[in-house]
């Protein structure tokens, strides 16, 4: 669903498959984000795991054209939630803290339960349970929500986004299946 509402970098020459141009651009993505991290004067602490995952979410938003109908209204925010134990803390929060996308406040939600989730347009989801994993993605499908996770398997389950930690860096595995 939210495959034709993905923007790419017009500049591409050479004729790519769809699947491809979309890789190109969450992989330009990560690297615009580990180059600013990098830039950075002398920080009195490492950012953790969580931090440079919060700024991808972040990001991801920048990335994404959400549908008409994923909004109930003009003034409505573009919602980053968190489904189960919230990993981030307030590193999330103050990433987000006074940020306008496409002019929309950005907001973030917590939920313990998938029935409990609505409106939300970027969904983390840190279940660890597969079943509860299974249960909270198809109820997902067929929503404008991109779903991201950490959780090994969570591409495999029918989850778009999947960061993978390899070599000590944040990668990412794209269902471009889910996505469309």
């Amino acid at each position: 669903m939210l495959q034709k509402y993905l923007r790419f970098p017009s500049q591409c020459r050479r004729r790519r498959p769809p699947w491809a141009l979309r890789f190109v651009a969450l992989r330009a993505a990560a690297w615009f984000l580990i180059g600013v991290h990098g830039l950075g004067v002398a920080q009195p602490m490492a950012t953790n795991e969580y931090q440079l995952k919060a700024a991808f979410l972040f990001n991801f938003l920048q990335f994404v054209d959400w549908p008409a109908s994923a909004f109930a209204g003009p003034e409505t925010a573009l919602s980053i939630c968190v489904l189960g134990p919230d990993p981030f803390g307030a590193d999330l929060d103050t990433i987000i803290a006074g940020e306008h996308i496409g002019g929309r406040e950005v907001q973030v939600q917590r939920f313990a339960q998938i029935d409990s989730v609505d409106g939300c347009h970027l969904l983390f989801v840190n279940l660890r349970s597969q079943p509860q994993l299974r249960r909270a993605l198809e109820r997902l499908k067929g929503q404008p929500t991109l779903t991201v996770g950490d959780t090994t398997p969570f591409a495999n389950l029918g989850g778009m986004i999947e960061f993978v930690t390899q070599d000590d860096r944040i990668r990412l595995r794209v269902n471009l299946r889910a996505a469309s």
